[in-house]
C-alpha cells in the first residue's frame, strides 16, 4: 500500500524544510495517483531529478532521471516540460537543500 501522491509530496517538503532546506509545488498533478518529479537543487544549483517509479513487485522506488548535476538551466526546462507534457497527471515539486548528495542517497536507497 502506499501513500496518495499529495501526501507524499507533502511529506517530501516538511522533511526537506525540517532539515533547514525549501520546498515548493511548481505544478500539481493527480492527487491520489499522480506521478511525482523532484527537482533537487543546493543553494539554487541543480542536482538532480528524482522520479517515483512503480517496480514490478508493486512497490514504489526512486531514481534518477533527466539531466546529470549541473546540467544547464535550458537543458533542465527542457526536460521538465518534456516530462509534464508526456504525463498530464505530473506532479513537479522543487527542493532546495544543503546536502542534496546525501537526500538524493537516502531517498533512492529508501523507496
Amino acid at each position: 500500500m502506499r501513500l496518495n501522491a499529495s501526501v507524499e509530496v507533502s511529506g517530501l517538503i516538511r522533511k526537506v524544510e525540517g532539515a533547514g532546506g525549501f520546498g515548493v509545488v511548481l505544478r500539481r498533478g493527480d492527487a491520489d495517483s499522480g506521478s511525482i518529479l523532484v527537482i533537487v537543487r543546493s543553494r539554487g544549483r541543480f542536482a538532480a531529478c528524482l522520479q517515483r517509479t512503480l517496480a514490478m513487485d508493486g512497490t514504489y522506488n526512486w531514481g534518477a532521471v533527466g539531466p546529470e548535476a549541473g546540467a544547464p538551466e535550458e537543458k533542465v526546462s527542457q526536460f521538465l516540460a518534456r516530462q509534464a507534457g508526456f504525463d498530464p497527471d505530473l506532479w513537479l515539486v522543487e527542493l532546495d537543500i544543503a546536502q542534496p548528495e546525501r537526500f538524493i542517497a537516502e531517498t533512492t536507497l529508501s523507496g
